[in-house]
């Protein structure tokens, strides 16, 4: 984009080179210049005119589009834009917290291949992360459109490149994304003031953070709690002092863990602060002298790591894979010393269960699960709790989500709830504030679909309540909601993971939601089974399903699995299940002589649910009861 010395006209940061218009519908065109002042918009043949209110606004109507490009607008006033490179196609707003957020560039080692993709009519607009709880901003700060390239890939949503590819290929049309979310954030931090106004005490909290005071005060409070707990940690770390980093430190006489595991489990208990941890490893000469990778898994909270000495990497949060890179030089062939600091802040310390620990050169790789040497560095109270002033309500609707009410979009795209899990009771009601608000912003009825929170944490042993499977029971509530559609992701967690790899899955599933919802694919099976019906016949249940497909089938060819049944007092114990008919499942449990309440995949991870389609998605977790 050119830009003339002492430019009158100012464009939203959207519209800007490389971006994707909507194709087939009115658009909207906006800016701002001086008040009074006469714009012109030439594009293609024609010429649209507007005047600026007072207020230096100007809005041009322009009418619908074929889809396809490349185009040019040329803005005139005073002063000439030039916006170059424009495609029409199909607009998706991709929003939420941090499943939808989480870039491509943490999903290289799952879809090695997609490195090198190099896909011009896939672009993005990454929104920055930001709140505002003064009121609705005209603008946001920053941002570009970029198209997908082995140069720019790794800053795309994963969930939304998988679904923008998969619509590309089979529509052969542009796709635009326009990346609006933020890791941790609650629905009522996307939902507006007149929205928000439905729920007392989120609105009080929107009105405290009006404050800039208040705004100031609490993140000055952060940062000193922080920086305090951080520096006497590092003053009085006794590996710091004493270089337990370094390759000729002895350490015999420390005590011993298994890694991956938690410290907490040890005879050194729930320890927050720093601990070390000493590895010395045989590397064969094959391995010698090569540039490496160092596997680390996920370690809690932050750590840093030291290679024969040699600093090779540290990452500050718990959530990222630890994914190391070794110069060439670091190897040596013979005994080689790993030594780890880790940092604990609070909760339990140490190395996830169920990754991959290992040291990779060429070839050859070497595990690094085992013993290792541990020992503290110094212990600490936990942190103390902090307010994320980003997470309170309003603030990431005014900042994130009111600046693009003018971008006429296809749909919304969102994968949220995990930070709504501790109260799921509210999560139907917030959402269908969130996409009323929503619609209403754009006075667009356009389609919204959702992700269903996948599995996630431990595996229970008995049926019981959860709030995982209490939320994602009001999500799928949702549907009632005129022009919604949930994709089912029970399958594609990872019990260890809040940020599951899957996120091609994820995607997919969302594309053939928008395939039957939005492309007009009548026939596609979009959806796994869901329930229609219970009746009861004897000791039995029978359940009838919608979404069946071609039939209901067992994943694995096993025995049908997490299905539980109680009598009148809601006691639940786990239950036969037998599919004996293509849409129906008989269920029936010796215990239980008069069932009339039924659960599947009632919980945070029902990992071994097992009732699928035969197009091979999975039943929607339910609990119900005998109509």
């Amino acid at each position: 984009m050119q830009f003339a010395a002492f430019a009158q006209i100012r464009l939203p940061k959207l519209i800007s080179d490389g971006m994707v218009l909507q194709h087939s519908e009115n658009l909207k065109i906006w800016g701002w210049a001086a008040p009074n002042e006469k714009v012109s918009l030439q594009f293609g043949s024609k010429n649209y005119t507007a005047t600026t209110s007072t207020a230096g606004e100007w809005i041009i109507q322009l009418p619908p589009q074929k889809a396809g490009g490349p185009h040019t607008m040329t803005f005139n006033a005073s002063n000439t834009i030039t916006v170059s490179n424009i495609m029409f196609g199909d607009v998706w707003l991709c929003s939420g917290q941090s499943n939808m957020e989480l870039g491509m560039g943490r999903l290289m080692d799952t879809y090695p291949d997609e490195a090198t993709a190099n896909k011009p009519n896939i672009r993005q607009f990454l929104v920055p992360d930001v709140a505002n709880f003064k009121g609705k901003q005209t603008d946001v700060s920053s941002g570009k459109w970029q198209s997908v390239s082995p140069q720019t890939i790794a800053d795309f949503s994963g969930v939304a490149y998988f679904f923008a590819s998969y619509i590309n290929k089979k529509h052969n049309i542009p796709i635009g994304i326009i990346n609006a979310a933020l890791g941790g954030s609650p629905a009522q931090a996307w939902i507006s003031e007149a929205g928000i106004k439905k729920f007392p005490e989120y609105f009080a909290d929107a009105q405290r953070f009006k404050d800039d005071k208040l705004i100031t005060q609490i993140e000055q409070e952060n940062k000193t709690i922080n920086r305090d707990w951080y520096s006497e940690l590092n003053k009085n770390d006794e590996g710091l002092k004493n270089n337990w980093k370094s390759a000729t430190y002895d350490d015999k006489g420390w005590a011993t863990m298994q890694i991956p595991g938690y410290w907490a489990d040890t005879q050194t208990g729930a320890v927050n602060g720093a601990v070390w941890f000493r590895k010395t490893i045989e590397v064969p000469p094959a391995m010698a002298g090569k540039p490496a990778k160092l596997i680390m898994g996920r370690i809690v909270d932050a750590d840093s790591v030291f290679v024969n000495g040699a600093f090779v990497g540290t990452t500050s949060y718990q959530y990222p894979p630890r994914k190391y890179k070794l110069e060439a030089n670091i190897l040596k062939p013979g005994k080689n010393t790993i030594a780890i600091r880790v940092i604990s802040n609070s909760g339990k310390g140490g190395f996830v269960l169920d990754k991959d620990y290992q040291l990779i050169a060429g070839t050859d790789t070497l595990s690094l699960a085992g013993t290792w040497n541990f020992k503290t560095g110094y212990a600490m109270p936990p942190v103390k709790s902090q307010v994320i002033v980003r997470f309170k309500p309003t603030g990431l609707y005014n900042a994130m989500i009111a600046p693009l009410e003018n971008y006429t979009i296809k749909g919304a795209l969102w994968y949220q709830g995990e930070s709504n899990a501790g109260k799921p009771e509210e999560y139907a009601d917030l959402m269908k504030t969130l996409i009323a608000d929503w619609r209403a912003g754009w006075g667009q009825d356009f389609p919204f679909i959702y992700v269903q929170l996948p599995g996630f944490m431990e595996q229970k042993t008995s049926p019981g309540e959860s709030n995982w499977a209490a939320l994602r029971e009001q999500q799928a509530n949702l549907l009632a909601i005129n022009n919604t559609a949930m994709a089912v992701a029970i399958d594609l967690g990872e019990w260890n993971d809040i940020h599951p790899l899957n996120k091609k899955g994820v995607g997919e599933r969302l594309a053939l939601q928008a395939e039957k919802l939005v492309y007009g694919d009548k026939k596609i099976v979009a959806s796994g089974p869901s329930v229609k019906v219970v009746t009861k016949k004897g000791n039995k249940l029978i359940i009838r399903f919608k979404d069946v497909g071609s039939g209901l089938t067992v994943k694995g060819n096993a025995a049908l699995q997490y299905f539980a049944i109680a009598g009148a007092d809601q006691k639940y114990v786990w239950a036969m299940a037998k599919i004996t008919g293509k849409d129906e499942v008989t269920i029936w449990s010796d215990q239980i002589t008069d069932p009339i309440y039924v659960t599947y995949a009632w919980a945070d991870n029902p990992a071994t649910a097992n009732l699928y389609n035969k197009e091979g998605l999975p039943a929607t977790p339910f609990k119900t009861k005998v109509e």
